[in-house]
């Protein structure tokens, strides 16, 4: 089962990370949330934990209007948001992936059709946002 959307870019990681937001921003979202992985692991794990991830940030992208429709249907969807995008490049990469968190995975844990109505316009923000990245290089 696939339950990411992705591209990838041939942008160096922090233009990618950047261009991500300003994407998000685009189709209405904000970033709630920013974890760095990298920093992280290496602040935890050591150095060599942090190269073997790589360039690796989760976004936690949240529409407030898909939100509140969300949770109005489904209270319990609130364990699901917010959405979670990725950016990560390995060390000797010359692309950068990014990834979302695919809305439809909401829908197969609900019978509520507002929460399928929800993921299908999050998924098309979504979308919208990744393909606006894979014309950024040119």
């Amino acid at each position: 089962m696939t339950y990411t959307l992705a591209t990838t870019v041939a942008l160096p990681w922090a233009e990618a990370l950047e261009r991500t937001r300003a994407a998000l921003a685009a189709q209405g979202f904000g970033i709630l949330t920013e974890i760095n992985i990298r920093s992280t692991f290496e602040a935890k794990l050591g150095t060599d934990a942090a190269d073997a991830v790589g360039d690796y940030v989760i976004l936690g992208a949240c529409n407030p209007s898909l939100a509140s429709r969300a949770l109005a249907a489904e209270p319990q969807m609130g364990a699901l948001l917010p959405c979670n995008v990725v950016v990560r490049r390995k060390a000797d990469a010359q692309e950068t992936t990014v990834e979302a968190i695919d809305p439809q995975a909401m829908v197969q844990l609900s019978d509520a059709p507002a929460v399928k109505d929800v993921a299908d316009d999050a998924g098309t923000r979504l979308r919208k946002a990744l393909a606006s990245l894979d014309g950024a290089a040119g």
